[in-house]
């Protein structure tokens, strides 16, 4: 097992205590993992993802997709129900799971769909406006405007002395 030391990285930056301890955790996260449903995680835009599981065998009734705190969690629950078959072999898991996927800030989910045993979730990045890039206009005044627009700062001291 590798483990990092952030504690440098601490005494030279502001507020990404977060990423530090989002990074110390993914390390934990692989080591309990089991891989199990196997997944795909794609770019499909500029700001647009994809995760793709497969969850052969679940039903929509058995999966559950929830966002909460910047964290995406994708549940199956398998019903237990005896059907009274008898496997010589059975390589389709048919077991429960969770998988969590951490999520950048403004990472919404746009959508999810299940089609030929994949569970298909697209998320969008919609930055706020007031985070987005805006031009600020340079207004230019005419020189006469600025000598009449009142004593200067220079003005104002040679009078008081």
């Amino acid at each position: 097992m590798t483990t990092f030391d952030f504690s440098p990285l601490f005494r030279s930056t502001v507020g990404f205590d977060r990423l530090m301890n989002m990074l110390e955790s993914t390390g934990q996260w692989s080591e309990a993992g089991n891989g199990y449903p196997p997944y795909n995680i794609e770019r499909t835009g500029e700001d647009r993802y994809r995760v793709t599981l497969a969850v052969a065998g679940f039903g929509e009734d058995e999966l559950a997709i929830e966002v909460r705190e910047n964290a995406l969690l994708v549940e199956g629950r398998k019903k237990d129900v005896d059907t009274g078959q008898s496997f010589l072999y059975r390589g389709i898991a048919g077991r429960s799971f969770k998988r969590q996927f951490q999520l950048a800030d403004h990472v919404k989910v746009s959508g999810a769909q299940l089609h030929n045993g994949l569970l298909v979730v697209d998320l969008v990045r919609e930055l706020p406006e007031a985070m987005k890039p805006r031009r600020i206009e340079i207004k230019t005044t005419a020189p006469a405007t600025l000598e009449s627009s009142g004593p200067t700062q220079i003005e104002d001291a040679r009078r008081v002395a």
